[in-house]
């Protein structure tokens, strides 16, 4: 409205003056036909002296023809006097000269002069002065000065609507603007705070949708995508939650590195396997992490196997014992980046490493404890072909020993029969009702005469009030027998035992066999309980054991449900205790 309205004033205004221009000419041309005959005649006059009534009929003529114009009049003659004037109240300029650069210029016969200016008293006029010629001759002039304030007050009434209209559009514009601005931008504000939503992770609340323009299908398209969003985000914090459980819950240790090699995931696992802390070793390469040489990593990498591996030896303190951990290295190549990350599996397989040697440790010891005494009947066997037995007395003393290594064989196969027993669970366990009181005393008097010979003083100690309890009488026996016999095998002349009862937990019974005799080494109490170890072996096998008495024992505690645990220091003695529960309840060995 502005741009058309500029146009349309200047056109106006352009038209308006052209029209006031061509109108007054128009007037100017008209007059000088009239009063050319007067101004002839009043020349002729002149000549006699006579001009009284001409300028009379001059003024008729200007008064009558032009009474309504706003325009004043004037009639001048060849000399540039004023000969007659349309304004009654400019009558004192008759007669006088006119003598103004527009009224010199008709008298020299120019025909178009014209002008405007700003009068003294701020009106804005144009002049208009036409000559009066009677062929060449020109007899005078008129000369017309009319106010233009009419028309600039036409133009700035126009002016004042066009402004007032553009002002009213304006208003209704940023009305309307504001009501169409509301349905466009509250939508679209509510899909960029619902944006801001969903990225700061809540994803609850909707776009409303309030009509299937296109703000409203772009509202609809919004919701879906957050629906399917939510569910992407909700599926992958999913999968993140199971691929965090499996390698916390992982055996084997993880490591997973960047494509610079440095590490960036770590599970507990890996941890507990190399003893170090996830906050100082994420971001560090991984040959420091493992403890190995770059040259070493790059070797395996470079490898014609998928999963290189390697064997690795860690040394902890707090566990005082070797790892022995197989290292596996997955490379995983990426297609886009060009690059590879290492995937590293740490498996911890010290305990298969000291099954090994423990089966290994169980086939030479069996070999060597059945090929001792075979070989000692076989050469006493020999000995008695070649001719003792034809000495009674050299040949019983042969016999008997020959009887003792085969029941030391028999023994021994009887000890490893129940151990397999117990290992597969083909042992049974007949419970009965049993004083452990009772139970002690009879364990006592079964060793009196031993305790007597070597002087060893023996103490039962069982808390008052105690219940009778369900157990195997005969295999709990065995294991009393078993820890008892040793404390007196281990105990010095002079020596003593104390065997305890008591109830440290409610339906839990403990019982413990303590000696003061030459007592266990350190290195040595982690494997008392294996098969065929012996801290003194060449004592011990003097002394008729197999090995297996402690491993025995440990089996049938177990099958009871309950637990067996050897305290001791060297010299000072040694203390086993185990525990029975009073529920019939066995647990799987």
């Amino acid at each position: 409205m502005q741009l058309i309205g500029v146009y349309f004033v200047r056109t106006l205004e352009s038209y308006f003056k052209n029209d006031f221009i061509e109108s007054h000419n128009s007037q100017a041309q008209l007059l000088t036909q009239f009063v050319e005959p007067y101004l002839s005649v009043s020349s002729e006059e002149s000549k006699q002296g006579d001009t009284r009534k001409t300028f009379a009929d001059l003024n008729d003529v200007v008064n009558k023809l032009f009474a309504n114009s706003s325009a004043e009049i004037q009639v001048i003659d060849a000399n540039g006097f004023v000969l007659s004037t349309s304004m009654a109240s400019h009558q004192s300029i008759v007669g006088q000269k006119n003598t103004q650069t527009e009224v010199n210029r008709a008298l020299q016969g120019i025909k178009d002069n014209q002008r405007m200016f700003t009068d003294l008293d701020g009106i804005r006029k144009m002049i208009i002065v036409k000559p009066v010629a009677s062929g060449v001759k020109v007899n005078g002039a008129v000369y017309i000065i009319a106010s233009m304030e009419e028309l600039y007050n036409t133009m700035n009434r126009i002016n004042q609507f066009l402004i007032t209209g553009t002002l009213i559009a304006l208003g209704l514009t940023m009305v309307l603007g504001v009501v169409l601005s509301a349905t466009i931008t509250g939508p679209i504000k509510a899909i960029t705070r619902q944006a801001t939503a969903v990225a700061e992770g809540r994803f609850n609340d909707k776009v409303p949708v309030l009509g299937k323009d296109e703000i409203g299908q772009l509202g609809q398209t919004f919701n879906f995508m957050m629906e399917r969003l939510k569910e992407a985000l909700s599926l992958n914090e999913e999968e993140k939650e199971k691929l965090a459980s499996i390698l916390t819950n992982m055996n084997d240790g993880l490591i997973a590195t960047d494509d610079d090699g440095k590490v960036i995931v770590i599970n507990r696992r890996a941890k507990q396997i190399l003893q170090v802390n996830e906050d100082t070793t994420l971001g560090k390469p991984l040959p420091e992490v493992l403890g190995i040489s770059k040259e070493t990593m790059n070797e395996l990498q470079a490898g014609e196997s998928s999963s290189p591996s390697m064997m690795l030896q860690f040394y902890h303190d707090a566990d005082e014992e070797q790892l022995s951990v197989r290292v596996s290295f997955t490379t995983v190549y990426s297609k886009e980046k060009g690059s590879a990350s290492t995937i590293v599996v740490l498996q911890d397989v010290t305990n298969q490493e000291k099954l090994e040697e423990s089966r290994k440790e169980f086939v030479a010891n069996v070999s060597h404890e059945l090929r001792t005494p075979l070989t000692t009947i076989k050469s006493y066997l020999e000995a008695l072909e070649d001719g003792a037995l034809e000495e009674p007395q050299l040949a019983g003393k042969f016999v008997n020993v020959t009887r003792n290594e085969t029941e030391r064989m028999i023994r021994l196969v009887t000890d490893l029969l129940q151990l397999s027993r117990l290992d597969s669970n083909q042992a049974i366990i007949s419970r009965e009702v049993t004083d452990v009181a009772e139970m002690l005393d009879e364990v006592a008097d079964r060793f009196s005469f031993q305790l007597e010979h070597r002087q060893i003083a023996i103490a039962i100690e069982v808390e008052p009030d105690m219940e009778e309890i369900m157990l195997d009488r005969d295999r709990i026996d065995q294991v009393l027998d078993n820890l008892v016999s040793n404390a007196i095998k281990y105990t010095p002349d002079g020596g003593s035992i104390a065997i305890r009862a008591r109830c440290p937990e409610p339906k839990w019974l403990e019982v413990s066999v303590q000696d003061n005799g030459i007592g266990i080494p350190k290195k040595d109490l982690n494997r008392i309980f294996e098969r065929f170890y012996r801290v003194d072996k060449a004592r011990s096998r003097s002394m008729g054991g197999t090995g297996l008495g402690l491993s025995i024992a440990r089996e049938i505690v177990r099958a009871h449900g309950g637990t067996i645990a050897l305290e001791s220091e060297w010299g000072q003695g040694t203390k086993v205790t185990f525990t029975l529960p009073y529920t019939l309840e066995e647990v799987a060995l």
